[in-house]
């Protein structure tokens, strides 16, 4: 009998990073580049100069980089959701059930 040698995977339940940018956050600056190329070949169609669409576009990356990467350093991996998720929390649940209730012991 041979002794079986097997790799362990020691990056499991770890969230995906890439260059600083955490879980989802990668998503997000990947849809917003396609957005912007996008909107380069928009603007380069209507006839916009090339080079104010690349200043344009250059401009609007460099904020949706430094916007991501900030919601990145900002909520980590599930901070976001849970901010998002905390809006949907009610500030006061009201309760009548003891007034209901007393109303039934009165009569």
């Amino acid at each position: 009998m041979s002794n079986s040698v097997y790799q362990i995977n020691k990056g499991i339940n770890k969230p995906i990073e890439f260059k600083g940018l955490k879980a989802q956050y990668i998503w997000y600056l990947g849809g917003g580049l396609v957005a912007l190329l996008i909107l380069f070949a928009i603007v380069y169609i209507i006839g916009v100069n090339v080079f104010i669409c690349l200043v344009l576009i250059v401009s609007l990356s460099t904020a949706l980089f430094m916007y991501v990467y900030k919601l990145s350093r900002t909520y980590g991996e599930f901070g976001l959701m849970k901010k998002v998720a905390r809006k949907a929390v009610p500030k006061v649940i009201k309760s009548y059930s003891i007034v209901l209730l007393k109303k039934q012991l009165l009569k």
